[in-house]
Order: structure tokens, then sequence, then C-alpha cells
């Protein structure tokens, strides 16, 4: 009972496990991938915008999987995140469906302006 009653108000904890196990994984990585991961992970809380607890989720676990492989197989950074790493950044997170924080202020937006037009 206690378990559902937190999940309401702070979300799902099952989520939270998920997204500190990614995130134990990015911080368990060698250098120069923890450092870029890192780097990634926190642009991508800002950037991506997802309000989907899953998708979020599952972002976060494929952004640990992907410095995994390129550490394990020794891939070089630059060939990874290429010329532009913001582009590479925000490429990765438009991947990933879902409702993003930007699109209820878009709704919102349009339903004031729509608002206003029918007042005056």
């Amino acid at each position: 009972m206690a378990a559902k009653w937190i999940e309401l108000v702070t979300g799902s904890l099952e989520q939270k496990k998920q997204y500190k196990q990614a995130k134990a994984r990015i911080n368990a990585l060698p250098e120069p991938y923890l450092t870029v991961a890192t780097a990634f992970n926190r642009y991508l809380m800002y950037y991506g915008g997802v309000t989907e607890g899953d998708t979020m989720v599952q972002m976060f676990t494929d952004l640990a999987d992907l410095w995994e492989r390129a550490a394990i197989d020794g891939t070089p950074v630059g060939e990874i995140v290429g010329e532009d790493p913001i582009e590479f950044a925000e490429s990765f997170a438009q991947a990933y469906g879902g409702k993003r924080w930007i699109d209820k202020e878009r709704e919102r937006l349009t339903k004031a302006i729509d608002k206003a037009k029918e007042a005056g």
C-alpha cells in the first residue's frame, strides 16, 4: 500500500531503480568513456525533456550500452560522436519517441493564443 502511494507522488520506483542501474554502469566506465558518457547523460537530461519514465529509462540504458560497447571495443570517442557532438546527442535523443515537456508547453501556448483570438 505504501509503495503505491509513494509511486503516485514520486513516479515508478522500478524506473528509478533501472535509471540508477544505467547510471552505475556509466560510472563504471574507464576514461575517456566515463567523461563523455557522463556529459551526454547530463545533456540528455536537459535537452531530451522526456516526460515518460519508460522512454527515459530506455534512452539512458541504451546510452550505457553504447559507451560500454565502445569501451570494450576500444572505439575512439570521435568515431562515435563525429564532428558535432551536439548533433549526435540531439539525434540520439530524437530517436526516442514519447511526450516531451516542450510538447506540453507548445500546447499551452497554442491554447492561450486561441483563447485570446476568441476573446478579441
